[in-house]
């Protein structure tokens, strides 16, 4: 079978075996951060750890053996060796999204893996090791909650339950915020849309939050890497949301020019709103 058929063919058999893997390098990074963490900036001044390393070559690992020959863009191999070109299909993997979150001994750090094709993620899945909650989507197939305790394979999973997207509420919006990244920017468009609640969280949770409908709106506005984002925007997606630039365009991944890097977007749970608000 080919690295194409991989990707494009049984893509419920897909999702379980790549929850498998997350899942697995979910009970490293657990076992990681009973220890020593290792933590240090690298150069880009983001720090990493010992888990997001060990998280990585799990993965890595993995999907070497579950889709051999296909192109993986990570973050901690990427910083290493960027790609020179990307084909159209590929998989991008953030193996501990919220360092900061580790360091700081809260839960809310994830691990994100999405499988992109021609440009969108099209499948994605969110893991929060800490929390044993897992979230997943394909495009066009629905997304769903599951409980599933760090190490376990996916047919393992407990409470599982589809998950949608809420139509805007008319008393206001509750907005999802990056706890470390909150900058003026994106307090000037908070500031301009009917919100009602809001609350700071770490990590690609924030997008889960919108795709279960405790949150209507993620904004984002200082830039990001696409590792960071891809696997929320299909979980999203999958739910009935979108994600955006703040004009309202569509988002593309694989932008190797630009090392990986979104300026700015908006994650919504009802598209309508996004329509009637705006960015």
């Amino acid at each position: 079978m080919q690295a194409e058929d991989d990707i494009t063919g049984d893509n419920g058999r897909l999702l379980d075996e790549l929850t498998t893997i997350v899942s697995a390098a979910a009970a490293a990074i657990v076992t990681e951060c009973a220890r020593s963490l290792d933590a240090r900036i690298k150069a880009d001044q983001t720090p990493v750890t010992a888990a997001d390393e060990v998280a990585e070559a799990v993965i890595l690992d993995a999907l070497g053996k579950l889709l051999p020959g296909v192109c993986v863009v990570s973050e901690e191999a990427t910083g290493r060796a960027c790609p020179d070109r990307l084909p159209d299909s590929f998989v991008l993997v953030d193996p501990l999204d919220g360092t900061r979150e580790v360091i700081a001994g809260r839960d809310e750090y994830t691990i994100n893996i999405a499988v992109v094709l021609g440009g969108r993620p099209r499948l994605g899945i969110v893991a929060a090791p800490a929390q044993g909650l897992l979230w997943r989507g394909i495009e066009g197939r629905g997304a769903e909650r599951l409980r599933l305790s760090p190490g376990a394979p996916a047919s393992a999973a407990q409470a599982r339950s589809a998950i949608r997207t809420r139509p805007a509420p008319d008393t206001g919006l509750v907005a999802a915020v990056s706890r470390s990244h909150l900058d003026r920017r994106t307090e000037a468009l908070l500031a301009r849309l009917p919100i009602a609640d809001r609350y700071a969280c770490g990590s690609a949770v924030k997008f889960c939050q919108v795709a279960e409908g405790s949150a209507d709106v993620y904004p984002r506005l200082s830039p990001t890497c696409e590792w960071d984002v891809a696997a929320g925007h299909a979980v999203l997606v999958a739910a009935g949301g979108l994600v955006s630039t703040p004009q309202g365009a569509p988002l593309s991944y694989g932008r190797v020019a630009e090392r990986f890097r979104i300026p700015a977007f908006i994650a919504w749970g009802d598209p309508s709103a996004a329509e009637r608000l705006g960015g």
